[in-house]
């Protein structure tokens, strides 16, 4: 798994967000999917969303890492898609109440690899 230990996104709190809150620009999106290069953008439903897979040696590494990626999404209060399943754990970010991409989903992902580390 590629990281970015020195990753300024990771070092950063969520804002609180609301509906009129603004998605990022397509500008945005560029400079900050170049800070986590593992995470592919997604759009489902006509929403833009983060997308990341990652791997692990069995079932129990999977849920103690689904369980971290949780206690994460508690802490910053922003809550992902977690699908867990025997090796692997896919995170998915986007920011429902605005229907898309905030710069918390990109804190929340660079945040996330953190936890691998």
């Amino acid at each position: 798994m590629t990281t970015t230990p020195s990753n300024p996104l990771a070092n950063q709190v969520c804002e609180a967000c609301h509906a009129d809150a603004p998605k990022v620009s397509d500008e945005e999106l560029k400079e900050l999917m170049a800070l986590i290069p593992d995470w592919v953008p997604q759009v489902r439903d006509n929403v833009m969303m983060l997308e990341r897979e990652y791997k692990f040696k069995n079932y129990k590494l999977a849920w103690a890492f689904a369980n971290k990626v949780s206690e994460l999404a508690e802490s910053e209060f922003h809550h992902p898609s977690i699908l867990l399943e025997w090796g692997k754990v896919t995170v998915t970010w986007w920011t429902h109440s605005i229907g898309g991409l905030h710069k918390n989903d990109f804190i929340c992902a660079a945040k996330s690899d953190k936890l691998t580390d």
